[in-house]
């Protein structure tokens, strides 16, 4: 996913000037009008057509579609509204989301599973912190665990040897952390046979 400037003409209202930069880096520049909100637009910028519409909304604001210019069409733009935390959390996704997956061109690599990670548990961590939270360094690979083993399984169609060999684990190992993870185990047609 590439967004290109020739492609894409961005509405960004927002007075924040590091979500305006953030944002310009995601869309290229020749693409992007903002503005401190739809009062301060220029006239001609007023009645341009977008294809996406960015709207820093205040926290406690129920109605962020009020703030938006009178001639935006809901129905064929992308509108993204959300307060000054959200819209740098949401451009950071995007500039990771936009980089090319071979990493040919700009020299960038591929988004990686580490970042996904570390964007998806900043917030979390950030949250148990203020919350006084204990122990989060079991929880999350606990949290972590439990997926990777799902999948796993998944992958090699509930062979727990084949799973324990593709996740480096002894497969009495693996047993132990499906039985205190709750995983359900889905029995083969071989088992099954066997019991009856």
């Amino acid at each position: 996913m590439t967004l290109s400037s020739s492609v894409f003409s961005v509405l960004l209202l927002s007075g924040d000037p590091d979500i305006q930069s953030q944002f310009k880096q995601v869309f290229k520049d020749a693409s992007m009008t903002t503005a401190r909100d739809a009062a301060a637009l220029p006239k001609e910028a007023a009645k341009r057509s977008y294809d996406a519409v960015i709207v820093e909304s205040k926290a406690g604001q129920h109605e962020p579609f009020t703030v938006l210019p009178g001639h935006v069409d809901l129905t064929h733009a992308l509108v993204i509204t959300g307060t000054r935390p959200a819209l740098r959390r949401a451009s950071k996704f995007m500039q990771m989301m936009n980089r090319p997956k071979n990493g040919a061109g700009n020299g960038q690599a591929a988004p990686s599973l580490e970042d996904f990670l570390e964007w998806k548990m900043g917030d979390f961590v950030k949250g148990m912190r203020n919350g006084s939270g204990r122990n989060l360094h079991p929880m999350l690979i606990s949290a972590i665990e439990r997926p990777l083993i799902t999948r796993a399984l998944q992958e090699t169609k509930g062979n727990q040897i084949q799973a324990a060999e593709l996740l480096g684990l002894n497969r009495n190992t693996l047993r132990k952390k499906i039985h205190e993870l709750h995983i359900p185990i889905k029995r083969g047609r071989a088992a099954r046979v066997r019991e009856a």
